[in-house]
């Protein structure tokens, strides 16, 4: 946790100066409405602007490169620790480290970072440092706190190989859904910021992408997710027949679990086939990440079911 929060605060400290420096490069208000009279509103710069507009290009390709690095650097470096922890809690219990609450949180973290670590050699998804090590570092914060428990023999329902394959792919399709909703939390940002942008408009070369760039992303991802989350579904009616003669009980997590697929779904048909662009899709992608979470915090815990084996 201490290495992810380096990580975090070096994310941070990009992000911060990016800003500062899209500011020094801004155009002033009345060579704005100079352009736009000239003709720049319809997608024309001026000879100034193109000017101002490379100098920021290389000032910030230099000065950028040293704190994301060292976000990158520590975030893996913080990663292989999280990895080795949850090694050795498996090789504690004799068995996978996802049994119960913390075991799960454990795991689960670090399969979102390691996603985004993935990612990153596909797509230059840098700008979601913060976000990811953020959330990830108040996930383990929490899970310490507030989830702990003992290595403890595996309850009989537990013992199965379903064990494996049915919450590791439930982990994976929740780490898909954390990025895509981190990256459509990113794009409801970009898409303010550029409503009430000036007309004339450039972009800095390792900045954030606009909203349509990342609403394509973020679809992409939470399309994988979305995959493994229904074969979760799939996977926990055959353990359920396995474990209790019945394939569907209508019991809290399984109704939630539900819940969550037809939530990605709606997500998934409404943008493909009704046209659902922009910052409609977004929040639909953050409510079914609020799903996810509302199933493991509050279901686990609060609710009681077949599926009690919180550990707490």
């Amino acid at each position: 946790m201490g290495v992810y929060a380096l990580a975090f605060i070096a994310f941070t400290l990009d992000l911060a100066r990016r800003s500062a420096r899209v500011g020094d490069t801004v155009v002033s208000g009345a060579e704005r409405v100079a352009a736009a009279r000239s003709g720049a509103a319809n997608g024309y710069v001026t000879t100034k602007e193109r000017s101002t507009a490379t100098i920021g290009r290389s000032d910030g390709a230099t000065r950028e490169s040293v704190s994301l690095r060292i976000g990158v650097v520590l975030a893996i470096i913080g990663w292989v620790l999280h990895l080795v922890a949850t090694v050795l809690r498996g090789v504690a219990g004799g068995r996978v480290p996802w049994a119960n609450m913390y075991e799960f949180s454990m795991t689960g973290t670090l399969i979102i970072m390691g996603v985004f670590l993935v990612a990153l050699v596909r797509r230059d998804l840098r700008f979601l440092g913060a976000i990811v090590t953020g959330l990830v570092l108040i996930m383990l914060g929490i899970t310490t706190v507030g989830f702990r428990v003992d290595v403890v023999p595996l309850p009989p329902a537990l013992q199965s190989y379903w064990l494996v394959i049915h919450v590791m792919v439930a982990i994976l399709g929740t780490a898909f859904f954390t990025l895509g909703a981190a990256i459509s939390v990113v794009q409801l940002l970009q898409t303010r910021r550029e409503a009430g942008a000036a007309p004339v408009k450039f972009r800095l070369p390792g900045a954030i992408p606009g909203p349509v760039a990342l609403e394509n992303t973020a679809y992409r991802v939470i399309v994988v997710g979305f995959v493994f989350w229904t074969f979760t579904l799939i996977a926990g009616a055959i353990w359920a027949e396995h474990a209790w003669g019945r394939y569907w009980g209508w019991d809290t997590k399984e109704v939630w679990t539900f819940i969550i697929w037809v939530i990605f779904a709606g997500y998934i048909h409404a943008r493909a086939t009704k046209g659902w662009r922009g910052s409609r899709s977004a929040w639909l992608a953050i409510i079914g990440f609020a799903a996810v979470m509302f199933n493991f915090g509050v279901v686990n815990v609060f609710f009681k079911g077949l599926h009690a084996y919180s550990g707490l």
